[in-house]
């Protein structure tokens, strides 16, 4: 007996995951007459993070459906902005380092796993905290037992900030976290961060803020001018808030030196980590 054959037809957003002769329309496949439609396509190379929707002959069904002989399917790629079926709080794996400072940067609840736990840990941590998983690992992204996820579309930090911020518009909250763990900032005064303060430092600010869980202090420094660019472009495009950041009562706002990985800084503001 004939196995089913299907017509496939995949949205240009997702002609990246699929095979050279699958991006210039609809295509014919044989199934087994049991697979799912969603394990169908993920066979091609699409995460179905990435799918918005599938329509069998103009119908939309669930990624349960057991393609039959004949079906005309079509596979959609995410609406933009994608609902989330909560806060938009996200958790990066290990080769996310600078998108994931910026978006703390931006007052995004960004987790980010420093050294790798490997995929079953990150799966079951966004689970477990009901994160969205940000990957450029399509294995990762497969897993089941993730509550949500997406595909970091670009190598490049800039459009990588762009991407999540058009995908899932996150509220904006600039200078609000600390870029190093990801905990919320508070003012300090000069005398409660004395001692991670360098002479030149101390005798040039006045205006000091403090990460709440890891102690981290940060103030306005060399770095300001770029990372403040990040910023008023984001708010800008994304927002709908002042981009400059807290006033000085509610504490300075952020700018971090390089890190090794990414050029983005990790730790105190206007301050080299070491």
């Amino acid at each position: 007996m004939d196995r089913p054959q299907i017509r496939l037809d995949f949205a240009p957003e997702l002609h990246l995951f699929v095979s050279a002769p699958r991006r210039a329309g609809r295509t014919a496949l044989r199934t087994d007459g049991s697979s799912t439609l969603g394990h169908v396509v993920e066979s091609l190379g699409v995460p179905l993070t990435e799918v918005g929707g599938l329509l069998v002959d103009g119908r939309a069904v669930p990624d349960s459906h057991v393609p039959a002989d004949g079906e005309e399917i079509a596979v959609l790629a995410v609406a933009r902005p994608q609902p989330v079926p909560g806060p938009a709080r996200f958790l990066l794996d290990v080769h996310l380092g600078t998108l994931a400072r910026r978006l703390r940067l931006l007052g995004v609840d960004a987790a980010y796993e420093n050294p790798d736990i490997g995929d079953a840990a990150l799966a079951a941590r966004s689970a477990a905290e009901q994160r969205i998983m940000l990957s450029r690992d399509r294995g990762l992204l497969r897993r089941r037992e993730l509550w949500a996820g997406a595909y970091v579309y670009s190598h490049r930090p800039a459009e990588q900030l762009r991407d999540v911020l058009s995908r899932f518009a996150p509220p904006l909250a600039p200078w609000s976290r600390c870029t190093t763990c990801n905990g919320t900032l508070h003012p300090a005064t000069k005398t409660s961060v004395r001692e991670q303060l360098r002479d030149g430092t101390e005798r040039s600010y006045d205006a000091f803020a403090q990460c709440a869980d890891c102690g981290q202090a940060y103030w306005r420094g060399a770095h300001h001018a770029r990372l403040e660019a990040i910023v008023t472009e984001a708010v800008r495009d994304f927002g709908d808030g002042p981009a400059g950041g807290p006033s000085r009562d509610s504490g300075p706002s952020q700018d971090s030196g390089p890190s090794q990985d990414s050029g983005e800084g990790q730790g105190r503001i206007g301050v080299v980590s070491g």
